[in-house]
């Protein structure tokens, strides 16, 4: 396996743990039980969010960094920090690096939340979907080999990150829902409508 291609690989593992990271993020306002719901089993959810988010960052930045060990991928460590003049990809490369850089402020932030209150913190906090549309567009856009060719939107590593993608993106439609739903369920209740009603 070439240098290129286990960055590649690396890559979707990011994209990987990006997804299981906003699944789990998605469950934790909605107070989801896994031990009452599926799987039955006493899981820190918070704790499992945090760590992926860590992991996620962590092989995020293994993914460029890999790349300087290719003989033909011409990258070298500026390239991987701040991509604008990557020899290849230059500007799929920097939205891939807006979607790392994106990631370390959103898990600092996290850090800090306690000391920057939870209002600051939670308006911060969205800019994780920031992150996904950084990652998103980095994953599909870029030529896995290199070469500056077209997107094959059908490719093995591109289908698995745009089903990612379309399961955040459910995910995600579930949740507000599920939100809007809560306080128009609210409203009625201030307001005196029969439970029944709801």
């Amino acid at each position: 396996m070439t240098a290129i291609g286990l960055s590649g690989d690396v890559g979707l593992i990011a994209i990987s743990l990006l997804t299981l990271n906003i699944l789990l993020g998605l469950l934790i306002p909605v107070r989801y039980s896994p031990w009452r719901y599926w799987p039955h089993r006493r899981i820190n959810i918070f704790w499992v969010h945090n760590q992926t988010g860590l992991l996620a960052l962590g092989v995020a930045v293994l993914h460029p960094v890999i790349l300087l060990f290719s003989r033909t991928a011409g990258f070298h460590w500026l390239d991987v920090v701040f991509p604008a003049w990557s020899p290849k990809q230059p500007t799929v490369n920097l939205i891939g690096a807006a979607a790392l850089y994106t990631l370390a402020f959103v898990l600092i932030t996290s850090h800090y939340r306690v000391q920057l209150g939870r209002r600051t913190w939670k308006t911060l906090h969205f800019t994780t979907y920031l992150v996904a549309a950084f990652a998103f567009a980095h994953s599909v856009l870029t030529d896995p080999h290199l070469r500056g060719g077209p997107v094959d939107y059908f490719g093995g590593g591109k289908v698995f990150a745009e089903i990612c993608l379309l399961i955040v993106l459910a995910a995600t439609f579930l949740r507000v829902r599920y939100a809007m739903r809560k306080t128009r369920s609210g409203q009625f209740a201030r307001e005196g409508a029969p439970q029944g009603t709801l």
